[in-house]
């Protein structure tokens, strides 16, 4: 399945324990990540009324379900503790973290935000919801916005910086000045632009993001098919009569993959920390989605609650460190006269 030197490379990869176990770490995370709902939840993940089960962080139910007068989602925290439902022999499972990161829990003593309890472990925030149901929350949202932009800007650098080298000449030139009056907007601009005329959500921040997230990934591919151009397997191809597509993606693409493999870990700390930066200006997701970046706001907002500020910075931090390692781990594999330290 793999060649040699992919199998040495990636050998070589997991002989670097610090990246190899920051690699665990956070997939394992990420992994958990994705089943935020059945992790950390105000709905049950399990629940049985009447005879009958419930999956209730899978499914909708409304009251009327459970006994109630309305048709709008039943209400679990009041409904655990509702006599008629326990007379129908009703019990519920809860996740191990029982809050919703959208549910402002107003019935605790005092104003928000709270320290932390035994209740909420780290706490609530000014809104009186759960930080460590947000902190969840917001992982999943930096990681899958990181991932597609990542995958957005390296499928877009390799296409454009691929023809730009292949090719050569006055197309290249011509690309190239395009690209540098592209990446000479002002991102934050655009970004503030298109956000006040279409409005603010994860698809369109995507979007605009990943329309200069593949900029410096072009400049590499771009040298790199600029050298392989000229490579005797190249000529002998067009001679043979293959097709631009099948050299430029079969033939030569393989043979540039380096740049782009060592870049993936970077970019995806690229991709958290622009998220979490739009979002702590205001630019980024709208509230009340839980982001990193509007809980380091609120914490700055909110000094007198150090484990608001504290909770968040720490999460980002430890994201950030694990997937450096992994791409020092990654570029020392790929790339042989790396003089990295961290090996």
């Amino acid at each position: 399945m793999f060649s040699p030197l992919t199998k040495s490379r990636i050998l070589k990869f997991r002989s670097i324990k610090r990246a190899w176990y920051s690699l665990l770490i956070l997939s394992g995370l990420f992994l958990i990540s994705l089943f935020s709902e059945q992790v950390a939840n105000d709905h049950p993940l399990l629940l049985r009324y009447d005879g009958h089960y419930y999956f209730p962080t899978l499914k909708f139910y409304s009251g009327g379900t459970f006994g109630g007068r309305y048709k709008t989602g039943a209400d679990y925290l009041v409904l655990r503790n509702d006599p008629a439902f326990k007379l129908k022999g009703g019990w519920m499972l809860m996740p191990p973290i029982p809050h919703s990161p959208l549910h402002s829990y107003l019935d605790l003593p005092d104003n928000p935000p709270h320290a932390p309890s035994w209740q909420h472990w780290l706490g609530t925030d000014s809104a009186a919801r759960d930080v460590l149901a947000r902190l969840i929350y917001g992982f999943r949202m930096c990681m899958i916005f990181a991932l597609a932009l990542t995958f957005i800007g390296t499928v877009l650098g390799i296409v454009i910086g691929g023809v730009q080298g292949y090719l050569g000449g006055k197309t290249d030139l011509t690309a190239q000045r395009l690209i540098e009056i592209w990446s000479a907007l002002p991102f934050l601009y655009v970004v503030i632009l298109v956000g006040s005329i279409y409005g603010q959500n994860f698809v369109i921040l995507l979007c605009v993001t990943a329309l200069f997230e593949w900029i410096s990934l072009s400049y590499y591919m771009r040298g790199e098919f600029l050298k392989l151009r000229e490579q005797p397997y190249v000529w002998a191809s067009k001679a043979l009569g293959a097709g631009h597509a099948r050299i430029l993606f079969r033939q030569m693409l393989p043979n540039a993959m380096t740049p782009v493999i060592t870049l993936l870990p970077f970019g995806i700390v690229g991709g958290i920390t622009t998220l979490t930066s739009l979002d702590f200006l205001g630019f980024g997701l709208p509230p009340p989605t839980p982001s990193w970046g509007e809980m380091i706001a609120e914490g700055l907002q909110n000094l007198q609650a150090p484990w608001l500020a504290t909770s968040s910075v720490c999460a980002l931090f430890i994201t950030l460190l694990l997937a450096t390692f992994i791409g020092e781990g990654v570029r020392d594999a790929f790339d042989p006269k790396s003089l990295s330290k961290l090996q």
